[in-house]
């Protein structure tokens, strides 16, 4: 993965921010929304589309399209900066393989200490009861 290449490919949209901010709120687009098209990337190999595809599933528009809007401050190239930091996570975070799960067995002294205290408790419960009339 090449973060140049990929910065290359963003497409940007600023709108009108919602929210409080008087007049100024009103006139200026500051917020921003950043668009990546996954299907379409060509910084990124088949394996790695597929990983993102898989991780990003929720994300993901039925264009396979990889929408985020930052509308954090007042500043329409603060919340850029914030958005390009969110989008370059996200694919560092998504493209980061699981490890692979080893199956394990309980140890001998892990059983046995289990069965041990299964017993006293059961002992505990059964002392609890009113004697039978025998």
């Amino acid at each position: 993965m090449n973060k140049e290449n990929i910065l290359k490919e963003l497409h940007f949209k600023a709108t009108r921010s919602s929210g409080a901010g008087g007049q100024h709120v009103n006139k200026v687009s500051s917020r921003i929304e950043l668009v990546f098209d996954l299907e379409n990337s060509t910084a990124l190999s088949e394996n790695e589309k597929h990983l993102l595809e898989q991780k990003l599933a929720t994300r993901l528009t039925k264009e396979n399209r990889l929408i985020l809007s930052c509308e954090e401050t007042r500043s329409q190239h603060r919340n850029k900066e914030i958005s390009i930091q969110k989008f370059l996570q996200l694919i560092t975070d998504g493209l980061v393989r699981p490890k692979k799960r080893r199956p394990t067995k309980p140890s001998r002294a892990s059983v046995r200490r289990r069965t041990e205290t299964k017993q006293r408790t059961s002992i505990k419960k059964t002392l609890r009861k009113k004697p039978g009339l025998d």
